[in-house]
């Protein structure tokens, strides 16, 4: 892995600022390390969905909703260029704002568990091909990614293939390290299968959704290090994958998958004690997420706890508006 030498400041200078996107459905995080107004690093951790309002979601008629695509988000914070980005998995939530982001920004190293195929034609995937809603769906996300890669040639620098065998460490500059923690390693060479033999024009039904089912299990954790404090980022991942050694105390949390009910487990908040959590998800979801017996063991257990989105939930969330969860350390 890559090591990006910077020494424009004293140990202990400089200050790191996280951005919880507002991207409505879906993940996006950005975290830039800063020296005053200067911009010494940046990565974004997913892209969000490639819409603010999901057809199968309530309307959103709510006007002081300040959601925003991740991408016009960099533009409207001054951002260029990442240094990294990292995507971890393909559901549609995490890498359907991928595009919009290559084209505010251009990217030092793509950081992903699958490249598609150099010469990856469109998947078509609502086209006369016998498949079922979850098989045509898996394949929709990861068309959308490769045609992402695809329309915007040029704009990635280098694209590492995260093998998920072992726990990468990553020294992202003096000051900021970060593991990358995966699921169970046979995970990504099957992943690698299925989408290989997608492009090669083989529709096996069953191998898609069987995938499909697995691909919150394979989703990328972080856990990030910066002036003695300790940021986890739980992507989608259930909490019973990683109730284990790996997840020791944190100052702040991502809550893993929306704050679905599989999301969190006592045991989890116990093993990792975060002072701060940020629930990613959109308001008005219908399908509990965040999910009200997650949202009370999270004030019971956690002292401050954010939502990206203006969140309701009689008795015990009050919509906050907002197009980010800023928290800053210093």
């Amino acid at each position: 892995m890559w090591y990006r030498n910077t020494n424009h400041f004293a140990r202990g200078e400089g200050m790191l600022i996280l951005d919880f996107i507002n991207v409505g459905n879906g993940d996006s995080i950005l975290i830039r390390e800063m020296d005053a107004q200067r911009q010494l690093f940046a990565m974004l951790v997913d892209c969000g969905h490639d819409c603010l309002e999901r057809d199968d979601h309530p309307p959103l008629k709510d006007e002081r909703s300040c959601r925003i695509y991740a991408g016009d988000f960099l533009k409207q914070n001054g951002v260029t260029h990442l240094d990294a980005l990292l995507l971890t998995h393909f559901h549609r939530d995490h890498i359907g704002g991928l595009s919009r982001v290559l084209e505010a920004v251009t990217v030092g190293e793509l950081l992903t568990t699958y490249v598609p195929p150099a010469d990856a034609v469109p998947l078509n995937p609502d086209g006369d091909n016998g498949l079922v809603k979850a098989a045509r769906n898996l394949l929709r996300c990861v068309d959308m990614y490769a045609a992402a890669l695809r329309e915007h040639p040029g704009r990635i620098g280098q694209v590492t293939e995260l093998v998920g065998d072992r726990t990468e460490t990553l020294r992202l500059t003096e000051e900021l390290s970060m593991d990358i923690l995966f699921g169970e390693p046979a995970l990504y060479p099957r992943q690698k299968l299925v989408y290989d033999r997608a492009f090669q024009g083989e529709r096996n039904g069953y191998d898609l959704i069987h995938w499909g089912k697995s691909m919150n299990v394979s989703s990328l954790r972080q856990r990030l290090y910066y002036h003695g404090r300790e940021i986890v980022l739980g992507g989608d991942a259930y909490a019973h994958m990683w109730e284990t050694a790996t997840a020791t105390p944190c100052d702040i949390l991502k809550v893993p998958h929306h704050a679905s009910l599989s999301s969190t487990t006592r045991k989890l908040l116990r093993l990792l004690q975060p002072k701060t959590a940020v629930v990613c998800v959109a308001a008005g979801r219908p399908d509990e997420r965040p999910h009200p017996y997650i949202v009370s063991l999270l004030q019971e257990m956690v002292p401050e706890l954010y939502f990206t989105d203006a969140v309701s939930l009689p008795g015990l969330v009050d919509p906050v508006y907002h197009e980010t969860v800023r928290l800053t350390i210093e």
